[in-house]
Order: structure tokens, then sequence, then C-alpha cells
């Protein structure tokens, strides 16, 4: 099955995109929504989603499933469950996060027993059935078994209301002295209003801090290190994303604003660094890709857009789906493509494709 990709004026050709549906809804699940994508150490491309029994978010019987691919996305394993949902609680919003060091990989999740994110109740109580649960698993064998953890009491404030883990994909950082950490973004409601904040760890997994709130108005958040070893964090937000900058690897956030370049209808999206692997410094280090819908009122038109300059502006696009479409997340392969996951329509399937950035021609050096 082929996309056609829907090239800026300056491309002659569209180029075709490889794609290949995940899940499909009515298939093994009455529904699939909210899509997370990483590379392990190995190579091998883990997809996770929720399985719903319905559209709602939790609470509710909603498991967390996966597909692995070990040749690039070319053909993929079986869907397997790594959190089932039952009538006493269920699982939901994955996250994927690769320790390079380690190889450890951590899927964060949320769970919930009788409340989810908007009815949450305070407390850090780990059985408490009306505080939604901040969970991960993690696998050591490169995806193929998991083993669940919670760590609710470790990084949530007892004041706070709702917390999940914002879906699609965590980092590991770089650069400088924070070199090695791993961050996986959150959102926190806090009475009425809703904040971004980074969950970080300096010892691979082992003990987990929160960082800073940082909003309102935040929403599903991603983080991206730049090229001087900042973070950039980029939220969901309407009519635009909001954007913030942190200097201390997560730990605190500053210059929350909007991003006018970038027009989004508060849905998930994601942002990356084009070549992980550049020298601090360097102009490769500072090439970057999003991904979102690009409309102000309704999720469609799925959009990848780069930036030369560490995202401070945006200079190239593709339109990877003209028509509806919702979540998306991205993840560099092994060849340097980049594989992008996304909730297609009105979340008919969770579709896998293929995008090269070469397609967007190159950035300046």
């Amino acid at each position: 099955m082929m996309l056609m990709l829907l090239l800026t004026a300056w491309m002659t050709q569209p180029a075709p995109v490889a794609q290949t549906d995940l899940a499909t809804a009515g298939t093994g699940s009455p529904f699939y929504r909210i899509p997370a994508l990483t590379v392990t150490t190995r190579g091998t491309l883990l997809a996770a989603y929720d399985a719903r029994p319905t559209l709602s978010d939790l609470p509710g019987p909603i498991s967390v499933v996966l597909r692995r691919s070990t040749d690039g996305g070319a053909t993929w394993g079986p869907q397997t469950v790594v959190r089932a949902g039952s009538a006493a609680g269920g699982y939901g919003d994955p996250s994927l996060l690769v320790d390079r060091t380690t190889r450890r990989i951590f899927l964060f999740h949320a769970a919930g027993v009788r409340q989810g994110f908007f009815g949450a109740a305070t407390g850090v109580g780990h059985d408490d059935p009306d505080v939604l649960q901040t969970d991960y698993a993690f696998s050591d064998d490169d995806g193929v078994t998991w083993t669940p953890r919670r760590i609710t009491s470790a990084i949530k404030d007892p004041s706070w209301n709702g917390i999940f883990a914002a879906s699609g994909q965590g980092i590991q950082l770089r650069y400088g002295p924070h070199a090695g950490r791993l961050v996986q973004q959150y959102v926190i409601r806090r009475g009425k209003e809703m904040w971004a904040a980074s969950a970080y760890s300096d010892d691979h997994g082992e003990t987990w801090r929160m960082g800073q709130l940082v909003g309102p108005g935040a929403d599903e958040n991603k983080t991206v290190e730049l090229s001087d070893g900042r973070l950039l964090l980029n939220s969901r937000a309407k009519p635009y994303r909001k954007v913030a900058f942190s200097s201390d690897g997560g730990a605190t956030w500053t210059g929350w604003r909007d991003e006018p370049q970038l027009i989004d209808p508060a849905n998930n999206g994601a942002i990356v660094r084009v070549h992980p692997d550049a020298a601090a410094g360097s102009a490769p280090a500072r090439e970057l890709l999003f991904i979102n819908t690009e409309s102000r009122d309704r999720r469609e038109q799925l959009v990848i857009k780069r930036s030369c300059d560490d995202g401070a502006t945006w200079t190239a696009r593709a339109v990877l789906e003209p028509g509806g479409a919702s979540y998306a997340t991205l993840a560099r392969l092994p060849d340097g493509r980049m594989g992008v996951l996304y909730e297609r329509g009105t979340v008919s399937a969770i579709v896998f494709a293929v995008f090269d950035p070469a397609t967007l021609g190159a950035c300046p050096r």
C-alpha cells in the first residue's frame, strides 16, 4: 500500500511513502489509539498503542499492546499485550524511551481504576482507586517481555490531581553535564489548570524525579535536545503550539510562549533530531523534524516540517496525509529515514509510514 507525499512548491515530483496499517479498528479490538514508536539499540522497531473497547479514555478496560519489527518496518510481528486491562482497571497512553547505555526499554503509561485524568484525586497512594497512577514497564530483551513498575509517589506532588505520561517517545540526553539523563514528559492537572513537566532519571531509571511545572495552558508535550545542549519543549495547544526552554536538562523551564510558526488544533505531535549522533554545536545537530496536523480547528492535514536552526525557523514542509489524521509520532530509523506512527482518519487505523528527510532538500552547511 502506498501513500503519496504532497511536497512543498519547490519540489517538482511527489515522492511515494511506504505505509502499513499495524492495527485496524474492529480487528482484534473495537478501537486502537495513542501511537508510540521507538528504535532499540539493536535496531528493532517497537510500536505501542492502546487497544480500547470504546473511544473513551481511562478509566476503562484499556490494554497497552505492542508490535515489533526487526527489518526496518518492512514486516511486523504479531500484536502482543504489555499491560492487559480488565474490569479491575486499565492502562493507556504509552510512551517509549530507550537507554542506549543499558539497552533497557521503558514503556511509560497511565493506570486507572475508578478515575481518569479529569476526575483523578489528589494524593499518591499506590493502591488508591481514585488516583491516576504513573506506571512504566521495562524490557531487557529488546521488547519481547515486560516487567511493570509504579512510580506515582516518586514523581507526583500530592496536591496535584490528574497526571499522565505524554504519549509518543521520551529522550536520552547526549551533551553536557546531564549526558545520559533519561527524560519523559508528563501532563499535570493542578486544580483546573494544566501544566507540563519532565520526569528524569540520572541512574538509568532506578530512581525518578519530577522537574518544575511549565504552563499553564500545556497539554501533551515533547522535548528535543538542541545543538547547544538546551532542551526545547513543544506542547499541544490551540491555535498554535507552545514552547519553552531548559538549560538544566528539564529540571526548570523558561520562555513559555506561543509558537506562531506551528499551527495546531490541540492535537498530539512530535519533534525529533534528524541526526541524533551529530557533534554538539554542529550544523547537523541543529536539524529538527516536527509533525502534527496543521490546522487551526480540525485534525486533518498531517504535516512534517524541518528546521535547520534548532527550531528558530521552519523552512521546509511536506504533507504526509492530506485528509483526516490525529496523533502522530516520529522515530529515526537505522538507515537515517524517519518512521512515522499515526492515527488515520477518525482513528480508523494505526499506520506506520517511512519518510526520507532528504525529500525536503539539504540544510545549508
